[in-house]
């Protein structure tokens, strides 16, 4: 009966730590929660409910270290539960220790295959929010694992990424889309991993025919861009401003618009050099024959 009562009243303070920590990671002070995580922590050494939030905690802080720290005791202490192993599945691919995420997905669930570096698991294609946090921006992506994914859009220069970057994302979905006639998860990008070499240039140009004819002119962009392995987007009908409840949701119907009406748009253009996106705008121009290039610009540019 004393080694009940002695377990009983720790695991009683053990939670009321752990319930102080929550209520002020709510409130943004995240450094007092996880002094009283660790307090949980010290005072029940085999729970894993305050290793869990300390490695979740982190997670959102970008410690990975620590993250993965907290997330391997939480998986020790309570393997049956997944999001421990989803959580330590984030940890490992940021850090790169491959080994550790083929464990931490297989005890999820995930039947990724054997090998040596970077998980080779593809996922399909989803939407990812950058800068989740910040001024948000939602984009299509090619995922290569549960953690990773390549960009497929040309995101807004103010966000900080661009074609190809290679991004970590969280497992949790905030959010849908429609990808044909199918709801897919929005993910939450948590940081770059490998950035692209690809620069972004946007075009304003001015279409001399009907709308129909200008969509025409903005799909035959995109197979020339296709062809060349390049990319190109109009950016005038492609984004889409949402509310955040919707953004996070699944779209309403309202937020559509269609500006393919403006004979003025801007088109985006990935490509790693300028002279092949300036090769790219010409053929275009020759191509179509209905189409004026008023204004061409970098607006991001490719680190190196």
């Amino acid at each position: 009966m004393r080694n009940l009562l002695s377990f009983t009243g720790k695991r009683a303070r053990a939670s009321r730590a752990n319930e102080r920590a929550r209520d002020l990671d709510r409130h943004g002070r995240t450094e007092e929660a996880i002094r009283e995580y660790e307090r949980a922590l010290r005072l029940d050494p085999e729970w894993s409910v305050p290793a869990y939030n300390l490695g979740f905690i982190y997670k959102y802080s970008g410690n990975w270290e620590l993250s993965l720290k907290h997330n391997l005791r939480a998986t020790r202490l309570a393997p049956e539960d997944q999001a421990g192993w989803w959580n330590l599945g984030i940890a490992a691919t940021a850090l790169h220790q491959w080994d550790t995420a083929r464990m931490a997905w297989r005890n999820a669930g995930i039947a990724v295959p054997d090998g040596e570096g970077p998980v080779d698991y593809p996922c399909g294609m989803a939407p990812i929010r950058l800068n989740p946090e910040a001024d948000a921006e939602v984009v299509w992506s090619q995922r290569l694992d549960p953690a990773r994914a390549v960009l497929r859009n040309i995101p807004l220069p103010e966000s900080g990424f661009r074609f190809g970057d290679i991004v970590l994302n969280d497992g949790a979905a905030t959010g849908h889309r429609k990808l044909d006639d199918r709801e897919v998860p929005v993910f939450n990008c948590l940081g770059l991993m490998q950035a692209s070499q690809f620069s972004t240039w946007v075009i304003d140009v001015e279409f001399q025919e009907a709308p129909d004819s200008n969509l025409a002119a903005v799909e035959r962009l995109g197979e020339l861009a296709t062809a060349r392995d390049l990319a190109a987007e109009d950016w005038s009908t492609s984004i889409r401003i949402l509310c955040k409840a919707c953004s996070e949701g699944s779209p309403a119907a309202e937020h559509d618009h269609d500006s393919s009406s403006d004979r003025r748009h801007r088109v985006a253009i990935a490509a790693p050099d300028s002279e092949q996106a300036q090769r790219l705008v010409e053929d275009w121009e020759a191509h179509t024959g209905s189409v004026t290039v008023l204004a061409f610009e970098l607006v991001s540019s490719a680190p190196g």
